[in-house]
């Protein structure tokens, strides 16, 4: 039972892996939103696959912290990007 948490958790490290190209690739802010969340999401799903596959309950306690730094995370990013009147996560370009 083991070999599917882990097999799963290689699995959602390589849609982090294919998140982090379309992070630098994007041309919106949107698209790299999208990616802050997949990381958050898919950081605290290891954690809990490993967590049960290791036997280890302190990992568990390490996905509870990362779950709300995702959420602040994603809030920041939309302050951040979104704040100032005239902005449009479909029309708003980062890459210079």
């Amino acid at each position: 039972m083991t070999a599917i948490y882990w097999g799963t958790s290689v699995i959602l490290l390589a849609t982090v892996a294919v998140g982090l190209w379309r992070f630098f690739r994007g041309p919106t802010a949107a698209d790299r939103l999208m990616v802050t969340q997949l990381f958050g999401t898919t950081g605290v799903a290891v954690c809990l696959l490993l967590s049960t596959a290791l036997g280890n309950a302190a990992i568990v306690d390490v996905a509870l912290a990362l779950a709300p730094l995702a959420v602040i995370t994603t809030a920041a990013f939309i302050r951040f990007y979104w704040s100032a009147p005239g902005r449009s996560p479909h029309k708003r370009k980062i890459d210079g």
